[in-house]
């Protein structure tokens, strides 16, 4: 079956849910059904934003004979059970991260879905910009030696203002951690995919800037800019705002990183540099088609993104010619094409070229040892 011919649905249709929905029209993948927070809601938002047919529930959508994949981009509470629910109806599945809010589902999640032999995928897209898959071969083949030192941030300020307001800053709905799991998580997941090495320790210092937020009854998309009015609710705050972690390697390799939700210009920044014992390579979102090649005894590298210029790896990530920017939408399309070549196919290539449920659950191992690092203010080796 080729892939304009599979049907998806798509759970959860706020910002991530319609950057999905417009990344899948964009390969051919005819989206016919969604499911929102509430049907109702859903029907709104559906009706003014032209959205594909609202179905009551998750189970209803996956119970779809016609629908062949599902996409979860709902709260992250929510995943786990929605991802049981998606591979108990046989569907292929792809969920945004986290895969789930503790490592005991996502293990869980990982052992159903090999035993399924459905195509499983987990959304860390930052990794599909192609300069980070041509970063990731050229680590591989040595052209930067040993990787030594793996330092950066992911930076926003969305969540600068004590009136911005999002599920994201409500433990029971988005997990204990909030900036380090939602963005810190891309940052992990992308440094350990180019150096093809984890994360063994960590020490972590998380840091709760704003005590007290002001918000309004209803939801707030995320991004959404709400102007504050009417009777506003007080809430205290325990989740990160921002956050310093040192990192251990495999391998001797150290690294250092920060994240921040409330850092003033920063709209959706990620920069990193691995320097290798003999070349390092760096990288900022904000110029997504060029990659620093750093050299000690002969004038640095600017690598531009061109098709025909590029590691397979990197180019097969590409759908424009050089000089023709691809930014964030373009990492969906190129992460969905490749998950949608194993759906044509009907099952997970041996080696895919997408992060994997896998890599889903080793983002929670991490994510789990960066919280109990700060806890304890100590140490903490993650849970393999």
């Amino acid at each position: 079956m080729g892939r304009n011919q599979v049907k998806a649905g798509v759970v959860g249709i706020g910002f991530i849910g319609d950057a999905h929905i417009e990344a899948l029209r964009r390969i051919g993948v005819d989206v016919v059904g969604v499911v929102g927070s509430s049907p109702e809601r859903a029907r709104e938002k559906a009706e003014s934003a032209g959205l594909p047919p609202v179905y009551e529930s998750v189970a209803d959508l996956a119970a779809d004979p016609e629908i062949g994949v599902v996409h979860i981009a709902s709260p992250n509470h929510a995943h786990a059970d929605q991802v049981r629910t998606v591979l108990d109806a046989g569907k292929h599945v792809i969920c945004e991260k986290p895969l789930a809010l503790s490592s005991e589902d996502t293990a869980d999640l990982v052992s159903r879905a090999a035993s399924s032999s459905l195509v499983n995928a987990v959304c860390f897209n930052i990794r599909h910009y192609p300069l980070n898959h041509q970063a990731m071969a050229m680590v591989a083949a040595g052209e930067i030696g040993r990787p030594m030192f793996i330092t950066g941030s992911y930076h926003q300020d969305w969540l600068l203002k004590d009136t911005d307001w999002n599920w994201r800053l409500q433990p029971e709905e988005a997990g204990r951690l909030r900036a380090v799991a939602d963005i810190g998580s891309h940052w992990l997941d992308l440094t350990r995919f180019i150096s093809g090495m984890n994360v063994t320790e960590v020490i972590a210092d998380l840091h709760t800037l704003i005590p007290v937020r002001r918000h309004p009854k209803g939801p707030v998309e995320s991004f959404a800019r709400v102007a504050p009015s009417g009777d506003l609710i007080e809430e205290a705050m325990s989740s990160d705002d921002a956050a310093g972690i040192l990192l251990r390697y495999e391998g001797a390799a150290r690294g250092a990183v920060t994240i921040s939700q409330v850092s003033a210009g920063e709209k959706n920044s990620v920069r990193y540099e691995i320097a290798g014992s003999e070349a390092s390579l760096s990288w900022y979102s904000q110029h997504p088609d060029q990659l620093i090649i750093g050299h000690r005894d002969r004038p640095n590298e600017v690598l531009y993104r061109d098709p025909g210029n590029s590691a397979p790896e990197a180019s097969r990530n590409m759908a424009y010619p050089g000089g023709h920017v691809e930014g964030f939408p373009d990492t969906f399309r190129a992460l969905f094409s490749q998950v949608y070549a194993d759906v044509a196919n009907g099952f997970p290539a041996a080696e895919p070229t997408y992060p994997t449920f896998a890599d889903g659950h080793d983002a929670v191992l991490v994510t789990e040892a960066i919280a109990e690092s700060h806890e304890t203010q100590q140490w903490t080796a993650v849970q393999r």
